[in-house]
């Protein structure tokens, strides 16, 4: 695949999204930069992997955006994604593109990483996107009690299953490059759950509590997935 082609397309999609409203200017250029750091450590397959977040989050937080506006589960005026979202969803995997890019030598154990980040991104994006429209019961995350949906630190099988899913995409994407195997998949998948876990338990924490916001949590969901796939990788590969 040419890198070239991938880096561009994604811009390319960037452009349309902005014109879209989906981004804010300042988001639509953090994203770019980005990108562009991504692609310098980890070629092409970084990209298809920053894209497909990207696509899935975007098409998870529009579905059936009036519904959940209406049932006060979403805002109607947060639709365009700030500079501060991009980073706090794609900064971690920023960093392991740039780490990828000074030291070339780590650069598989990197990518798995950044697929690792964007894995847990993904899941958190669709778990409580979606999780709010098909989830059934809704748990706190630390009592295990019922809870009302929407509130942080809410999970509900049907959302975690479905954040799964996309941890699956994220995972399989990724063993279109022919250095990565099966086990591949299976670290990139069982990160994006335990990045996705780790955001709701800080959700009914230390969110709730007024400590951190969801940047920051946002943020600490794709440290422990990059982490994560990094230490499964290093133990299994």
């Amino acid at each position: 695949m040419n890198s070239w082609l991938a880096l561009l397309a994604l811009l390319l999609v960037l452009a349309l999204v902005y014109v879209a409203k989906k981004l804010t200017l300042a988001g639509t250029l953090t994203a770019g930069a980005v990108a562009v750091v991504i692609w310098a450590g980890t070629d092409w397959i970084g990209i298809i992997l920053l894209g497909a977040f990207f696509i899935l989050g975007t098409a998870a937080t529009s579905w059936q955006k009036e519904k959940k506006v209406k049932a006060a589960l979403a805002d109607a005026e947060s639709s365009r994604r700030t500079a501060g979202q991009v980073l706090a969803n794609g900064g971690v995997a920023a960093f392991c593109g740039l780490c990828a890019a000074v030291w070339p030598q780590h650069q598989m154990l990197l990518t798995i990483m950044l697929a690792g980040s964007f894995s847990a991104a993904t899941a958190d994006t669709l778990s409580s996107e979606l999780g709010v429209l098909y989830g059934r019961r809704f748990y706190n995350i630390r009592t295990m009690r019922p809870d009302r949906r929407g509130l942080d630190g809410v999970v509900s099988l049907e959302g975690t299953l479905l954040g799964v899913v996309g941890s699956v995409v994220i995972g399989s994407l990724l063993l279109a490059k022919a250095e990565f195997s099966i086990i591949a998949l299976f670290v990139v998948v069982l990160a994006g759950l335990a990045g996705n876990l780790t955001d709701s338990w800080l959700g009914a924490t230390l969110e709730r509590g007024g400590v951190l916001g969801n940047n920051a949590v946002n943020a600490l969901n794709t440290l422990v997935g990059a982490v994560i796939a990094g230490l499964l990788w290093h133990l299994w590969a």
